[in-house]
């Protein structure tokens, strides 16, 4: 029975949350609706980008919808995927894990070509056997359906996989495929999103990971 381990990328392994934010901005001021200085946008992580727009704008206008995200797509990929340095500890927690005998994938929201482009950027990209993300028409952005891509591909099973992200959606793609969730605490979504979402286990730091990981894995091995 092979291990597997389906990390999210934004707020997960990397911290990007002040690019996307910052283009975000960027993105509504282009379609003439820029946002308060003051608004906190730190939900802006994590979902689909037509659905952040959908909730900054009219969700009733699709143009201005489109329009926002292509604005956003043109202004991060020109730059914004350089500004997404990888949380310290996740590099060695990654070695320790693929030692440990896990195949690591990733799986995020994020178109997969932008998600690769990151991981080549921070040099990570190595540690992975696969990238999955949204495809350009935003196909697969939602995370139930990209898990149960990702777990259809790769031919994985459900009771020998983990999901582990920081935000509710994460925990939602993770159940709704049979999965057990980690919450990672150190993201974006905090303590509480994550309690609520139901996860499985939480994760303080990355360095708890192999451990919470396994034993979730050993705990469904015994059903």
């Amino acid at each position: 029975m092979m291990l597997a381990a389906l990390f999210d990328l934004d707020g997960t392994l990397v911290e990007s949350g002040a690019a996307i934010i910052a283009h975000v901005r960027q993105a509504m001021a282009a379609v003439g609706h820029p946002l308060d200085p003051q608004a906190d946008l730190s939900w802006v992580v994590g979902p689909p980008l037509h659905d952040i727009f959908r909730r900054l704008l009219d969700p009733a206008r699709d143009e201005l919808v489109e329009a926002a995200a292509d604005a956003y797509r043109r202004s991060y990929d020109s730059g914004g995927y350089r500004q997404t340095p990888p949380y310290p500890a996740i590099p060695p927690v990654l070695a320790r894990m693929d030692s440990d005998g896990w195949a690591l994938f990733v799986a995020t929201s994020k178109p997969a070509v932008v998600a690769r482009k990151i991981l080549v950027h921070v040099g990570l990209a190595g540690a992975f056997r696969a990238i999955y993300g949204a495809a350009s028409d935003g196909v697969l952005a939602h995370k139930p359906d990209l898990v149960a891509y990702l777990l259809a591909t790769q031919g994985l099973e459900p009771a020998s996989t983990v999901m582990i992200g920081d935000r509710s959606f994460d925990i939602a793609g993770a159940h709704a495929n049979r999965l057990r969730g980690i919450g990672a605490v150190w993201g974006y979504g905090g303590r509480e999103e994550l309690e609520q979402a139901g996860a499985d286990a939480l994760a303080e730091t990355p360095e708890e990971l192999p451990d919470l990981a396994a034993r979730l894995a050993s705990r469904a091995a015994r059903r």
